[in-house]
């Protein structure tokens, strides 16, 4: 039940709103001078504050200031009379909800106690919901310590607090617009928006009024004036996914709020002003597009300021084992169907797999698996076939013998030892992830490395 303290020196008015608010369902205070009031506020814990600007002692402009600075969440309301209008518009400008004007009418002082009331349960809501973003985008949140992936975490902590514009490219699912609100949640922008827009779903007759907004009467359905995604990233961050694909018309007009953070609304001629910063991203090459004409040269190295490549499932293969962990994690915090995890063939056979779809294609297998197995445990049986018939598969490598001929034994320990150096460089020399990633015992994979005389680089 809320707390509401209400601030009068008229008795009358005291108990009129006093037992509207009680047979309404709230606990009420009363004070009837500035300085009672002030001790009730810093005695009591108030949802809201009812306050007349006219009072003895301590005036109403002085108690709204103290609760703004001792008790923000606490909602004011002023009461007001004929003559001190123009002092609840200033108290408004100071922070206060919204105010009623006397002679007070019952109905209207439960209406606007709850709106002010649910606007401070929505601002909670709010906070709460940024809180729980930040905590999600945390650094420590991403997953992999694979060397490929650890560059891109470490280059994401540089950037984030910089409003420099970056270009994340990478295939599909590689996790391009996590990164990107990994950015934005890190950066010192996190309390504004962050608006994304996927310029490959958007038709483009559609996307520019999408980006800009557009004026009342701008186009045949335009009704009324419609505000942009610029514009609601005001003060934040957009991300502009599939960038890719958008048209040229619109990369000079994009190229425009690059260089200038300034557009106008289309059918519009006010030109407006922003302060936004963009991330980018795509699973094209953009330089090839450059050079086959279909993406501007000029916005490519606009955009391309820092650039993040994100590198495919395939090419980080210890991940496999973590990511399917937390995955797991996730969906059995959400579901809690019994499943107790996977077995190690399970896990193998996954690591086998190549990943089209990246880590996208990972979560979604280790869901469907979690809810389909047949027994506590994830089980071979339950992986299917397509990427079962990966497991213990060795990719064929294409190797030319020169016309005079190689010596065998020589070139199989060089081939060898190029697989060693590969699997220790991928897992940052940790032995036993790199025997796992080979398929041999830790004390094997140790008795080649002494043998081929090989040793983890130094540092600096």
């Amino acid at each position: 039940m809320e707390n509401i303290l209400v601030v009068d020196d008229d008795a009358e008015i005291l108990e009129v709103v006093g037992d509207v608010l009680r047979q309404a369902g709230y606990d009420v205070d009363e004070a009837k001078d500035g300085k009672k009031a002030i001790k009730c506020i810093d005695a009591g814990c108030y949802d809201l504050v009812f306050t007349d600007l006219n009072l003895p002692k301590l005036d109403g402009m002085k108690v709204l200031k103290h609760v703004l600075d001792e008790s923000p969440e606490t909602m004011c309301i002023i009461l007001t009379g004929y003559g001190t209008i123009k002092g609840s518009v200033e108290a408004i400008k100071m922070g206060a909800f919204d105010y009623i004007s006397k002679p007070v009418k019952s109905d209207e002082i439960v209406m606007m106690v709850e709106k002010a009331l649910k606007y401070r349960r929505l601002e909670r809501e709010n906070i709460l919901l940024k809180q729980q973003l930040r905590k999600k985008y945390q650094f420590e949140n991403f997953v992999g310590d694979s060397k490929p992936i650890q560059k891109v975490f470490e280059l994401i902590e540089k950037v984030a607090d910089t409003d420099s514009t970056v270009l994340i490219s990478g295939e599909s699912g590689t996790g391009k617009e996590l990164i990107a609100k990994a950015i934005h949640y890190n950066s010192y922008r996190r309390d504004n928006a962050m608006v994304v827009i996927n310029c490959g779903a958007i038709p483009e007759e559609l996307l520019e009024s999408e980006l800009f907004g557009h004026e009342k009467g701008a186009f045949t359905g335009a009704h009324k004036m419609r505000v942009g995604r610029f514009e609601l990233a005001n003060g934040g961050t957009i991300f502009l996914d599939e960038i890719g694909d958008m048209s040229p018309n619109l990369q000079v007009k994009l190229l425009r709020v690059l260089q200038e953070q300034k557009f106008e609304r289309v059918g519009g001629t006010r030109t407006l002003e922003i302060d936004v910063r963009i991330i980018a991203a795509t699973n094209k090459n953009l330089i090839n597009a450059v050079n086959q004409g279909s993406f501007r040269q000029d916005l490519y190295y606009r955009l391309n300021v820092i650039p993040i490549r994100v590198p495919p499932l395939r090419h980080r293969k210890s991940d496999i084992p973590l990511l399917i962990d937390f995955f797991f994690k996730k969906i059995d915090a959400r579901k809690r169907n019994g499943i107790n995890g996977f077995s190690s063939a399970v896990c193998d056979a996954l690591v086998a797999y190549d990943w089209p779809g990246n880590v996208r294609e990972l979560e979604n297998m280790v869901e469907r698996m979690s809810i389909l197995a047949n027994g506590d445990k994830v089980e071979l049986e339950d992986v299917p076939e397509s990427i079962k018939g990966k497991a213990g598969k060795v990719e064929s490598v294409e190797v030319t013998i020169p016309k005079d001929g190689i010596v065998f034994d020589q070139a199989v320990e060089e081939y060898e030892k190029k697989l060693i150096l590969e699997a220790l460089n991928e897992t940052n020399w940790v032995k036993t992830k790199a025997a796992k990633l080979l398929n041999i015992n830790r004390t094997t994979l140790i008795e080649k490395m002494k043998k081929k005389k090989l040793a983890k680089p130094a540092v600096g």
